[in-house]
Formats: structure tokens, sequence, C-alpha cells
């Protein structure tokens, strides 16, 4: 969090909720006719949007305006634990025979059409 969203959030944020990683999440305390409230999060450590549980998320862009429990909303049994964005790393996905990956690129189940 730089010094600006720090003074910001303190000057004009209304404290909401926070989620299971320690995610906090504020509201803009004015009320503007026919605007809506900003709304914002300030991150438990490194800020990576995806990071934000999907019921916050929800909340975060206006699709709803009910916040979620304090346990957050029940998880279903295919729903899978958070894994920060790979991206860039070691543990990135590549698809078989990518140039960074290991092993030869594999034959398609086909045979190209080539012309008479």
């Amino acid at each position: 969090m730089t010094i600006s969203t720090w003074l910001f959030t303190k000057l004009h944020g209304a404290f909401i909720g926070s989620d299971a990683e320690g995610n906090r999440y504020f509201q803009d305390k004015r009320v503007i006719a026919g605007r809506r409230r900003k709304r914002w999060v300030i991150y438990n450590g490194v800020a990576e949007a995806s990071r934000v549980p999907p019921d916050w998320h929800g909340w975060l862009h206006h699709t709803t305006d009910a916040t979620p429990p304090a346990g957050g909303l029940p998880r279903k049994a295919w729903q899978k634990d958070h894994e920060p964005n790979h991206t860039g790393t070691d543990h990135a996905y590549r698809p078989p025979g990518h140039s960074l990956g290991s092993g030869d690129k594999p034959r398609p189940h086909y045979e190209a059409w080539r012309p008479g």
C-alpha cells in the first residue's frame, strides 16, 4: 500500500469487512446522488487481484450490494483452494512440446491433407 492509498483510505474509507486471507475491503463514506460509491481492497501482502475471493469480487464490482458472511460463502466440493498466479515462474503451465518444457512435441492423431 502506498502512502497516498493509506491517506485516502483514512480520510474517505469506511471499513466493510475482511476475508480469510486478511484482505480488507472499504467503501467511500460519501454518498453522491446518482453515483455509485467507490469500493476498494487493501491486500494483506502482495497486491495480486487473483487473491480476492469470488464472493468479495462480486461486491467490489457492484454485482451485489450484499457483503459476504464472515466465513465466506459455502464452498462446493469441486472448488479448489487458491493458487497464486504462476506465470513467469518454474511452476507455470507449459503444454507438451513447449520450448521450455521437457519432452518432445506429441504427434497429432491425424494425417494432414496434402493437395494432389
